[in-house]
């Protein structure tokens, strides 16, 4: 199995562990670290990086040549869009009804979806390739578990932070390529100099050199 195949079901079983803990319940009507973002509905749009692995692996329609992995944030609309866009706005809706049923049966349904994928995603064709079918394009299941893996990462370190509990641990295999893809995608909306202009010289920094 790919080292990424590997990575990602960590990254999995460690989030579904955050949305377990208590502190994840509690909290669960509050308003999150993220803005326009109930506890809950962060809670939900965590657990949905699972639910969209599932979606691909599931999907019928035929998969297409894939496209590079940077291109496939290029072309997605959220990337650079506003808080008030519509695909921003689909996402915190479709987080907060993934989380309508409330915190126990969340963390049951994504635990199922879990166990699911332990089983079926070693077996996957090294080669293979996936159709997103919310998108009109096809990606390496590698480079599409990648994205799920930043998103596992970043959207954990949102979710403890809201709940007021240590941002879960992960691996080096885990943490270096994210920052490798979320540095990648720096470079591509910034350029370079802003990039290495932030990490060697905090003098002549530019405001921001974030990825999305």
């Amino acid at each position: 199995m790919a080292e990424i195949r590997q990575s990602y079901l960590v990254a999995a079983t460690s989030a579904v562990s955050l949305l377990r803990d208590p502190a994840v319940r509690t909290a669960w009507d509050k308003p999150s670290a993220l803005t326009e973002f109930s506890v809950a509905g962060l809670a939900g749009h965590l657990a949905h990086q699972i639910v969209r692995v599932i979606d691909v692996l599931d999907c019928g329609e035929r998969a297409d040549e894939p496209i590079p992995l940077i291109e496939h944030y290029t072309r997605s609309p959220w990337v650079q869009a506003g808080l008030d866009h519509e695909s921003n706005v689909s996402v915190r809706v479709g987080g907060q009804a993934a989380a309508a049923d409330g915190h126990a049966a969340l963390v049951e349904r994504t635990q199922a979806l879990l166990d699911r994928l332990l089983t079926e995603l070693p077996a996957e064709p090294e080669d293979r390739v996936v159709r997103l079918p919310w998108a009109a394009w096809s990606l390496r299941l590698d480079d599409f578990l990648l994205t799920r893996v930043m998103e596992l990462v970043v959207h954990s370190d949102d979710l403890a932070a809201s709940v007021g509990i240590g941002t879960p641990e992960l691996p080096p295999s885990i943490n270096e390529p994210v920052v490798e893809l979320l540095a990648r995608l720096a470079v591509h909306r910034h350029g370079a100099t802003a990039v290495i202009r932030t990490l060697s010289r905090a003098e002549r920094a530019p405001a921001t050199i974030s990825a999305f």
